[in-house]
């Protein structure tokens, strides 16, 4: 159940943050640098594997290809775990 909630919290701040940079959220407030933080961090292994022209599509798809494989991962394993 941890392992699941884990990757359910990495996958809610990666889509958090994608969706406060595509509202244009204000980047000097404290909480916005916040999720820009945790999601760098979540997602730094896979920072620019994809090179849009457009800075939006770029995040986008940069934050959303990891919180996509925290889901599956986590939730794979997740039910590995449960079996044993």
């Amino acid at each position: 159940m941890i392992i699941h909630s884990l990757a359910d919290v990495a996958a809610v701040i990666l889509g958090l943050w994608i969706l406060l940079y595509l509202l244009d959220a204000n980047q000097a407030n404290a909480f916005v640098g916040f999720v820009r933080g945790v999601a760098d961090w979540l997602a730094g292994w896979s920072q620019d594997i994809f090179i849009m022209k457009t800075e939006e599509l770029r995040v986008f798809f940069n934050y959303a290809l990891p919180a996509l494989i925290y889901l599956g991962v986590g939730h794979g394993a997740a039910a590995w775990l449960r079996r044993l």
